[in-house]
């Protein structure tokens, strides 16, 4: 399941994101997207993981949850048009 992220902290890095999932089981992958001028964190990112019940759960336990300081908002992502 493809998971989107949102309002994620500027100092936030993947590593961290990957960490506050993979309490919830194995994670694929993780990206967090930044602007291409400055090179900063555009504050959402994306996490897959690969089991739905673990994805789930993850979105239960973390959405308006704190990582590193901020509310986070966790939903499923949606596809792109």
């Amino acid at each position: 399941m493809n998971i989107f992220v949102a309002k994620l902290d500027f100092k936030t890095d993947e590593h961290s994101l990957r960490d506050a999932f993979e309490r919830f089981g194995s994670v694929d992958s993780v990206k967090i997207i930044f602007d291409r001028d400055t090179g900063r964190s555009k504050g959402y990112g994306f996490v897959e993981m690969p089991d739905d019940g673990d994805a789930n759960a993850a979105i239960e336990a973390l959405n308006d949850s704190e990582l590193d300081g901020r509310p986070i908002v966790v939903k499923v992502a949606q596809p792109r048009n």
